[in-house]
């Protein structure tokens, strides 16, 4: 079945489509626009979520879909069902599922043993194939292009799952990168090493961030769930943080964006600049997730 598991097997003319036809649910956000009525998603995530979770809901309400919230909590998993068990049955009462889970690919293995389409939203530190999407859309709408852009990604490189989804995308468009975390936070040498052999990626690290001459900055948490203790990660948090001061001589185009939630690398005073859209960043959720769910039901 069609679903969305990763971005790496999309070409650019792929993602040009799924943009597209989020700008055209966005121009239909608030009409009546029950194209998927009597349909249902289903939202499994083992994994605690606010934008993800409810804006897949959001969306598949404003396609007309009924939805069903999984609560691994109070489910039979609670018992010792197996994944394999809850993914079939949930499977039985839904026409797509979207999937959240902190082991790396159950999301495919959950595409592989049902008959529904499955959407990934995010699975453990592999992927967020629906976020770099909405960081795509926003990006072009704001900037309104994708080409040839100066991007600074910044932060937890290792366990961002965000980033990993985003940097070939990136990478397909001619960004120029630069990357910029703490050396334990480097990204994996093996996706850095592909990305430049296969696609002629032009990527480098650097030190700090330089606000005078990107055009989009993104930022990213410490992702302290991932981390072999609490005490590593807080030693590295606080590691880049960005302040007024820093955009002072940015671009006037220049855009600062966060996958969210954020601790302390974007202090709230920056919510105000021009410059901030993480917040549109995360309104833009709705009409990429529409997107995404109408193209996987009429494939």
């Amino acid at each position: 079945m069609h679903g969305l598991i990763s971005l790496n097997t999309l070409e650019k003319k792929d993602i040009g489509h799924y943009l597209s036809l989020a700008q055209e649910m966005e121009k239909n956000l608030c009409s009546k626009f029950n194209i998927h009525e009597g349909k249902i998603a289903s939202t499994l995530f083992f994994e605690p979520s606010t934008r993800t979770n409810l804006s897949f809901q959001a969306a598949a309400q404003r396609l007309g879909m009924g939805t069903l919230d999984y609560s691994h909590t109070t489910s039979s998993s609670k018992k010792g069902e197996s994944l394999q068990d809850t993914i079939k049955i949930v499977a039985n009462y839904s026409d797509i599922i979207i999937m959240r889970h902190s082991k790396e690919g159950a999301a495919k293995m959950a595409s592989e043993i049902c008959n529904i389409p499955v959407i990934n939203a995010g699975d453990g530190a592999n992927e967020h194939p629906t976020q770099a999407l909405i960081d795509l859309y926003t990006i072009k709408k704001e900037l309104k292009k994708l080409e040839g852009l100066n991007v600074c990604l910044v932060g937890d490189l290792k366990y961002g799952r965000t980033i990993h989804s985003l940097l070939r995308p990136l990478v397909l468009f001619g960004a120029n990168i630069t990357l910029v975390s703490p050396p334990q936070l480097h990204l994996e040498k093996k996706m850095l090493d592909s990305l430049k052999k296969e696609l002629g990626a032009q990527i480098s690290y650097a030190d700090s961030i330089d606000t005078s001459n990107s055009d989009v900055i993104y930022m990213t948490r410490i992702q302290e769930e991932r981390f072999p203790s609490k005490e590593e990660a807080s030693a590295l948090r606080g590691s880049y943080q960005l302040n007024a001061q820093m955009l002072e001589n940015a671009k006037k185009e220049m855009i600062i964006l966060h996958p969210l939630p954020r601790l302390d690398e974007i202090p709230a005073e920056i919510d105000s600049s021009p410059h901030a859209k993480y917040f549109e960043q995360a309104k833009n959720g709705v009409p990429v997730r529409m997107a995404i769910l109408h193209d996987c039901l009429t494939k």
